[in-house]
């Protein structure tokens, strides 16, 4: 599903307060985002990772077990039919023993035997209709002993199903409740610090985001993420176009550099709100806009890949989303297409 959030993005450039030259008591500034909240939130981003990995994980082990389960209750349904045939066949051979006499009349019919052959023939059929109905009387009692070991085994198997999908719920549902509640935490300081106009400085998490293809100079800015406003489209929220690529993401989301180049600025105010610029070789510039966080301080360099702040809803922003600009010059006006960009380069988004 497209969100629909916009942009009301300025015509004219937006002040940069790094470019400024932030004292250091603004760098440090208390009300800007925590490094314990950044951090929180970049690990809860981390165990949801692997708590949705698990529970995947476990939802196919779980589907394997409901097709166990539903094989034994197919199985339990033949042993049920099997059964239910049996008691049916031994039904009728009681009425039928009933109809002739049953025993008593097997034992006439010995009695009454005019010679030997005639004695046989009687005690054979009496031997032949004894064992058959012991047979299914057998028959009967194994077919019933089946019937309440698939019975257990799909009473089992049903319990570990349900008992191992609610455990896989309840302990995503409980990361995310925590995600959520970080990320709001995370939000709500880095808004102090745009509404105070001080940069806070990098926050350093500890890690520097996962590595890139092996050779790609390219990536796209975050990872797992869907597209909504375009570069160049219209919208009642913007003076004229949108001048960048808006990527639907999570707050707290880390952003990552799309190649190797260096931070010339680290801005905390106006539509943008907290707002990096990356200046690469070969004369072009990107700009990650609307952050919660930042990772990285102005003049340092930075590798493909590597995260450089976390997402948020930060200055003229209607919902959490990264904005990502490709321009030709440090400032406002001067963006190209940041799709057809990065698809020269090898990266489709």
């Amino acid at each position: 599903m497209r969100l629909r959030h916009r942009d009301r993005l300025l015509l004219v450039p937006v002040l940069l307060c790094a470019l400024l030259g932030p004292s250091a008591p603004e760098a440090m500034a208390s009300d800007g985002p925590q490094a314990s909240t950044s951090a929180e939130v970049a690990q809860l981003f981390e165990d949801a990772a692997k708590a949705t990995a698990t529970y995947e994980q476990g939802r196919r082990r779980a589907e394997v077990q409901r097709d166990k389960a539903d094989g034994l209750q197919r199985q339990l349904n033949m042993q049920r039919d099997e059964l239910e045939a049996i008691r049916d066949e031994v039904g009728s051979v009681a009425r039928a023993q009933y109809r002739t006499g049953g025993t008593l009349a097997v034992t006439a019919q010995l009695l009454l035997a005019r010679n030997p052959d005639e004695l046989l023939r009687g005690r054979r059929l009496a031997w032949q209709a004894g064992l058959a109905v012991n047979q299914l009387l057998g028959r009967a009692g194994q077919a019933n002993r089946k019937l309440t070991q698939v019975e257990g085994k799909a009473r089992a198997a049903r319990r570990e199903l349900d008992a191992r999908e609610a455990q896989l719920a309840k302990i995503k549902r409980s990361i995310e409740a925590k995600l959520e509640a970080a990320q709001w935490k995370l939000q709500a300081e880095a808004d102090r610090s745009v509404a105070a106009g001080r940069c806070s400085g990098a926050v350093k998490l500890g890690r520097s985001g996962g590595k890139p293809p092996r050779g790609a100079a390219w990536v796209a800015p975050v990872e797992h993420y869907e597209l909504s406003a375009g570069f160049n489209s219209a919208g009642e929220r913007w003076a004229k176009r949108h001048t960048g690529q808006d990527f639907a993401v999570g707050i707290g989301t880390p952003v990552r550099s799309i190649g190797a180049g260096r931070v010339i600025s680290v801005s905390c105010g106006g539509g943008f709100g907290i707002a990096i610029v990356v200046q690469h070789p070969g004369g072009y510039f990107s700009q990650y806009a609307h952050l919660a966080a930042v990772t990285v301080d102005q003049g340092d360099r930075v590798r493909t890949g590597q995260w450089i702040g976390q997402t948020g809803t930060t200055g003229n922003s209607t919902g959490p989303h990264l904005h990502f600009e490709v321009r030709l010059t440090p400032y406002l006006g001067s963006g190209v297409d940041p799709v057809a960009w990065l698809s020269e380069r090898g990266v489709w988004l």
